[in-house]
């Protein structure tokens, strides 16, 4: 199954269901995979940035203000891969019948809005 649809600025594809071969197993698209690789890239960098302004006693609201940046950014990230997983994992156990990953799907939200 491939499900394109439009999230956020950018296109999210999905191959298949995280299930295979009863293992628990991611399955993206190499778009998709290199979209949040670079999203990451970019992430990683800017955290190397905050330790800069820190170690450089840069002034906290404008670290702060980094920070939040990166949160978001972070948190973008975890939308598109929320996203994939409900319109292809979610979705197919459901239709399977397996609601307990409706359970499942309740804890990860809860941990992403967690603050």
């Amino acid at each position: 199954m491939s499900i394109t649809s439009e999230s956020h600025d950018n296109i999210v594809e999905i191959d298949q269901c995280c299930s295979s071969d009863g293992g628990r197993k991611s399955h993206h698209s190499d778009k998709v995979k290199n979209n949040l690789v670079t999203r990451l890239n970019r992430i990683e960098g800017q955290i190397r940035g905050i330790k800069g302004l820190i170690e450089k006693d840069t002034y906290c609201d404008d670290v702060i203000t980094q920070i939040a940046a990166t949160q978001s950014a972070l948190n973008s990230v975890a939308r598109i891969l929320l996203e994939g997983h409900m319109k292809t994992c979610v979705l197919e156990k459901i239709q399977e019948g397996d609601t307990e990953i409706l359970d499942e799907v309740m804890v990860t939200i809860q941990k992403l809005i967690k603050k």
